[in-house]
């Protein structure tokens, strides 16, 4: 222990001294300074909330490698791996670390929630230690796919990677590339996304023809017929568990309705009006002019997004799960806002979805939280910086998934998410905190 943390325990340090220490300002050895950090954040009620802010904004790369290494303090993995304090860059790494014991993996497998469970259930250490697979088995936070392949695992079966970031059961398909894993942590320094490129949309397609029998879910689409069988299989147990559960929008629907109709109501309107004014002469001798009426004027596509709605209304989940891989833009909409949380994810697994799309739901404050956790899971998605920008300033965006996205953001995007009030304040110190940082680094280059 250094000479310095014995201060800090002993409450010895001068005020000055602990502030700078709770910012990682002293002249400290990397892993030094973290321990001291840790220390104060746990057990200093004065400067524990600055030092927990320098942690949360320390440098990725470098959290990372000391995470890797066997000889960190374990006071330093044992915050880490708190459940306050899980980061998705960090944890897979974490689990792999040997200092990490066994009794502790045990311990996070039995009570570990939502992603988090897949990357333990995906980490090749874990798969090794049967008692921590049995722990796994036991937490009541499983999906059906989980607890899927949980078992899979336990009776020995293997499992490869997908392009859709989903392992497969061997059985499924014959031959598949692995891909890397999907969190924005372990993406390669020449494959982060750059803040200057902008994704082109690709073209739209001709849609296939709609199938009357099948309740007009598209059909003749080979690649979306091939996601859709693997979609299936690996939510098996999700699907059979709620078969008949009906779709229910979050927030509701009819007010997006009403906020795209309102230009076309106002617009026929003024043009209604300009209409009468131009035929009028003077106001003694001008002709009666007939009632004009606030309805709108009637067209086609008057109806179009009800019976949309209306068609999603008759699909069981199946059905919706079909929709979601192979339907329109406007289907995707409103399907991204299912309650049902395994229709919400499959739009993200849809071949036909944009970027453009995706940066919308990033955006979105009435889709699920699973949502805004899946997107940056996607590797295409987590180097698009729109969509990361998206999900920073996106108050229902949960605060670990904010924290470990946006020391990706410009100083532009920094200094304006510290004045957003609506985002958390931890989000809003930090962001400042990093401006400021990257202010002065400019600077000084």
């Amino acid at each position: 222990m250094s000479r310095m943390l014995d201060l800090i325990r002993a409450s010895a340090l001068p005020a000055h001294q602990m502030m700078s220490a709770s910012k990682g300002a002293l002249r400290l050895p990397e892993v030094e300074s973290l321990e001291i950090l840790v220390y104060i954040a746990e057990h200093n009620k004065i400067f524990g909330e600055a030092a927990r802010l320098t942690l949360a904004g320390w440098d990725q790369a470098s959290s990372q490698t000391i995470a890797a290494d066997p000889k960190t303090p374990v006071e330093i993995l044992a915050y880490w791996l708190s459940s306050k304090n899980l980061s998705p860059a960090l944890f897979p790494i974490l689990i792999e670390n040997s200092a990490v014991s066994i009794t502790r993996l045990s311990e996070l497998a039995a009570t570990l929630k939502s992603e988090m469970l897949d990357v333990m259930i995906a980490s090749p250490r874990v798969r090794k230690l049967p008692q921590v697979l049995q722990d796994l088995s036991t937490n009541h936070n499983l999906s059906g796919t989980q607890a899927a392949r949980l078992k899979a695992l336990i009776a020995g079966k293997t499992f490869v990677e997908t392009e859709s970031d989903e392992p497969v059961a061997a059985d499924v398909v014959a031959s598949v590339v692995p891909d890397a894993p999907s969190q924005i942590a372990h993406l390669e320094p020449n494959e982060i996304f750059s803040p200057v490129q902008a994704q082109p949309e690709p073209v739209a397609a001709k849609p296939p023809e709609l199938h009357e029998e099948n309740n007009n879910v598209l059909a003749d689409d080979p690649e979306a017929e091939v996601a859709i069988n693997t979609f299936f299989k690996e939510h098996a147990k999700e699907i059979e568990s709620q078969p008949e559960k009906p779709f229910h929008a979050i927030g509701g629907i009819h007010e997006d309705i009403l906020e795209a109709e309102e230009p076309k109501v106002m617009a026929a309107t003024a043009a209604t009006a300009a209409a009468g004014a131009s035929t009028s002469t003077t106001p003694l001798t001008a002709p009666a002019q007939p009632r004009v009426s606030h309805k709108p004027p009637v067209k086609p596509d008057d109806g179009k997004r009800d019976s949309v709605l209306q068609k999603i209304g008759k699909l069981d989940i199946k059905g919706r799960i079909q929709l979601a891989m192979k339907g329109t833009k406007e289907e995707r909409s409103i399907l991204v806002r299912d309650g049902t949380k395994i229709i919400a994810l499959a739009v993200l697994d849809s071949p036909k979805i944009t970027d453009g799309e995706v940066e919308k739901f990033a955006g979105q404050k009435n889709v699920l939280e699973a949502v805004l956790r899946a997107i940056p899971m996607k590797r295409r998605f987590a180097k698009n910086y729109a969509v990361v920008r998206a999900l920073v300033f996106n108050p229902r965006t949960p605060l670990d998934v904010s924290l470990g996205l946006m020391k990706n953001l410009l100083v532009a995007d920094l200094k304006n998410l510290s004045g957003n009030k609506e985002v958390a304040e931890t989000v809003r110190k930090l962001a400042l905190r990093m401006f400021r940082q990257k202010n002065e680094a400019t600077k000084k280059s």
